[in-house]
């Protein structure tokens, strides 16, 4: 591992299911507090961060067969709030100042998200969290993780997910799956692999911006990634 961060601006995703971590409820407090603390390492390194968290702890719109899809993915939405606020709570306890920015006005505990205001907050070595996605049904998490990376110009998306990396198939399924180390962004879909949503992997491709995806079993993972140590797998062209 090199001494001086890889990265000098990254957008970290988060999945909902990871800030559960085995825990009862929907929020596994002492890992998401444990996350705040490696952030605060990464900050003091100089790195801008921004966060765009998942909702599977919460709700998925697929969970709503019978509803109507896109009030189901309005729900999802909401269900990033909770967790981005939850965030922002444990981010603020490790002294980390930080902003929740939502793509659907909630005035009352969240600025409407802002291209410029966001780089602003960042210079200003704030952790900037990204809440409703895009602010639009039928567009994942993943996808607005790699919109808002170009928005801020990001140097690489850092994808954490509850699996180590991109396998050839489900590891959980095929016991001979086997993880790449890198991967292209047409070989994801070539392969069909279904790691990264599809939607973001060609927006990736067509706008190269760089994916790593890592376990967050570990969260001194991101410390590693920010500051260049091999792990997981790299999705490039």
């Amino acid at each position: 591992m090199q001494n001086t961060p890889k990265y000098k601006r990254v957008l970290l995703k988060l999945s909902g299911e990871a800030l559960a971590a085995g825990a009862e409820g929907i929020l596994n407090h002492e890992f998401i507090a444990n996350i705040a603390s490696v952030l605060k390492k990464c900050l003091d390194q100089g790195v801008e961060i921004a966060v765009i968290v998942g909702a599977g702890n919460i709700w998925r719109g697929r969970q709503g067969k019978n509803m109507d899809p896109t009030r189901a993915d309005h729900m999802g939405m909401l269900a990033t709030t909770i967790n981005s606020l939850a965030l922002q709570d444990a981010f603020e306890q490790s002294g980390i100042t930080t902003r929740v920015m939502t793509a659907i006005e909630m005035d009352q505990f969240a600025e409407l998200y802002i291209r410029n205001k966001a780089i602003s907050h960042l210079e200003k070595g704030r952790v900037v969290i990204f809440g409703c996605g895009l602010g639009l049904p039928f567009f994942s998490t993943d996808t607005a993780a790699v919109l808002r990376a170009a928005e801020i110009k990001a140097d690489i998306v850092l994808m954490a997910k509850n699996i180590d990396g991109i396998y050839s198939g489900d590891p959980k399924k095929d016991p001979s799956a086997t993880r790449f180390d890198h991967i292209s962004y047409t070989e994801i879909i070539d392969r069909g692999l279904t790691a990264i949503d599809g939607t973001a992997t060609v927006f990736c491709k067509d706008n190269h911006i760089p994916i790593l995806v890592f376990g967050l079993d570990d969260p001194e993972n991101i410390y590693r990634a920010v500051m260049g140590e091999e792990l997981g797998t790299v999705v490039t062209e």
